[in-house]
C-alpha cells in the first residue's frame, strides 16, 4: 500500500468483518457454515418502525438533516436518558450519529490528540484501539480477564493513570464478554477518576437492553463526574436496526459542540429516513425489545448449558449483551490430524474448517485466551453449532 497514508496503514483490518466476511465465501461454495462471528441481532426490525420509515418517504423527508440529527428525535433521545438513565440533557446535547461506532469516533477525535494516552480495558471491542491510533493516540491496555469476570479493578485503574492520560472507553454491557459493572463497581471506579479530573469518561452503552440482570447503570449518573462523560447508545442493537445506521450520543455542551464541528465536516447529518424510524423506536412501545431480551436470554442460557459439558473450555456467564467469550486455552499446545493450535486464531480457524462454525478470534479483542461466539441466531443453529463445536474440540488431542 505505497500511496496510502501512514494514518491509514497503521489501521489493523476488522476481525469480525474478516472472519464473517471468510464465512461467508465458505458458504458460496456451498459449505454449511454457521455464522456464530456476526454482532448484530438475526431479528427482522420490528413492524412498527418499518412503518414510520415509509411514512417519512411519503412525507418526502427526503432533505438534508441537521447535524445533529432532527429536534424531535434529540428530544425523544432526552427523554431516554431521564427515563431509563436518570440523566438530564438538553437537545444540545445530543449529537445523532452514522451509528454508535460513528459516535465513539467523534469523542476521540475531538479530544485525543498526538501522543495522548487513552486508557482502554481488555477485552475491548475492536474498533476502539483503531480509532485511538487515528487520532495518533497512545492506547493503554488494562488487561481484565476471565477470573475477574473481565472487569477492571480501582486499583487497575489508578496504575494506568499517567499525566498523559486524556480518556478512557468503557463498554458496560460489554463487546465481547457481556459483562456489566455494576453499581458498586463503577463508584469504585468513579473515586478514583474523582482524583483525576481531566480525564474524558467515553461510555459505549450500546448493548443497554440486551441485559440479563435487569440492572444498568450509567457511569454518567455519578453526579461528580458527569460533566466529563460522553454517553454512547444507539438503535441498532436493542431495536434490530443495525442497518438503519443511527447512533446517539449524550455529552457536555463543550463537547456536543466539538463533535457537531467534527460532524459537519465528516458526514453532516444521518440519514433522515432512519432518524424518523429510530424516532418510532424510541417512543413506541417498547415490548419489542423485552421480546428479544428473552429470546437472547434463553440462547445464552443454552449455550451455557453445552458449553459447560465441554472439557477444557471455561465459560463465564454474561450479564449482557449476546456474547460468550469462552477461555479456550487448554487446548493450546494441541494437534488435530497434525494442525497445532497455538492461539485464539488458529482456535477459530480450526473450529471454522473442522467444526464449521464462524466464531472471532479472542486476540482481536485483547485476550488471546479466548474466542468470541455470538449466540444471536436461531436456536435450531445453536443446537447444531453447539454439536459441532464439541464433536471438534473432542477431536484435539
Amino acid at each position: 500500500m505505497a500511496n496510502v497514508s501512514k494514518r491509514l496503514n497503521s489501521l489493523s483490518e476488522s476481525q469480525t468483518i474478516a472472519m464473517n466476511q471468510k464465512s461467508n465465501a465458505m458458504k458460496a461454495q456451498g459449505i454449511d457454515i454457521i455464522n456464530l462471528s456476526v454482532g448484530e441481532p438475526d431479528f427482522f426490525t420490528p413492524d412498527h418502525i418499518k412503518q414510520a420509515a415509509k411514512d417519512a418517504i411519503d412525507a418526502n423527508f427526503s432533505f438534508y438533516s441537521p447535524i445533529t440529527g432532527y429536534p424531535d428525535l434529540r428530544k425523544a433521545i432526552c427523554k431516554k436518558f431521564k427515563d431509563d438513565n436518570h440523566l438530564d440533557y438538553t437537545p444540545e446535547q445530543i449529537i445523532v450519529s452514522v451509528g454508535a461506532k460513528h459516535s465513539i469516533a467523534n469523542v476521540v477525535l475531538s479530544v485525543v490528540d498526538p501522543g495522548d494516552e487513552v486508557i482502554v480495558p481488555a477485552p475491548y471491542w475492536v474498533s476502539y484501539i483503531e480509532q485511538v491510533k487515528l487520532a495518533e493516540g497512545v492506547n493503554v491496555i488494562i488487561e481484565a480477564g476471565i477470573d475477574q469476570r473481565f472487569k477492571i479493578t480501582p486499583a487497575q485503574l489508578e496504575a494506568a493513570i499517567t499525566p498523559k492520560t486524556k480518556a478512557i472507553i468503557l463498554c458496560s454491557p460489554s463487546n465481547p464478554t457481556g459483562a456489566i459493572y455494576t453499581r458498586d463497581e463503577l463508584a469504585g471506579l468513579v473515586e478514583v477518576f474523582e482524583k483525576h479530573p481531566n480525564i474524558i469518561i467515553i461510555s459505549d452503552e450500546i448493548y443497554e437492553h440486551i441485559n440479563f440482570v435487569g440492572v444498568h447503570t450509567s457511569i454518567a449518573e455519578f453526579p461528580s463526574i458527569k460533566e466529563r462523560v460522553a454517553v454512547v447508545n444507539g438503535v441498532s442493537k436493542s431495536y434490530a436496526m443495525t442497518g438503519w445506521r443511527i447512533g446517539y450520543m449524550g455529552a457536555p455542551l463543550w463537547l456536543a459542540k466539538a463533535c457537531d464541528k467534527l460532524q459537519g465536516q465528516m458526514t453532516s447529518g444521518a440519514s433522515s429516513i432512519a432518524q424518523k424510524a429510530a424516532l418510532a423506536a424510541l417512543v413506541s412501545d417498547q415490548k419489542c425489545t423485552a421480546d428479544m431480551n428473552q429470546a437472547f436470554r434463553r440462547r445464552r442460557d443454552y449455550v451455557l448449558s453445552r458449553i459447560a459439558k465441554m472439557n477444557g473450555v471455561r465459560c463465564d456467564s454474561p450479564d449482557g449483551a449476546f456474547y460468550v467469550f469462552p477461555d479456550m486455552s487448554a487446548f493450546y499446545g494441541k494437534s488435530n490430524e497434525g494442525k497445532k493450535i497455538t492461539g485464539s486464531a488458529d482456535m477459530s480457524l480450526y473450529l471454522l474448517e473442522k467444526g464449521q462454525i464462524a466464531t472471532v478470534p479472542g486476540d482481536a479483542f485483547g485476550d488471546d485466551n479466548c474466542i468470541r461466539i455470538s449466540f444471536a441466531t436461531s436456536d435450531e443453529n445453536l443446537v447444531k453449532a453447539m454439536d459441532r463445536m464439541e464433536a471438534a474440540l473432542k477431536a484435539i488431542s
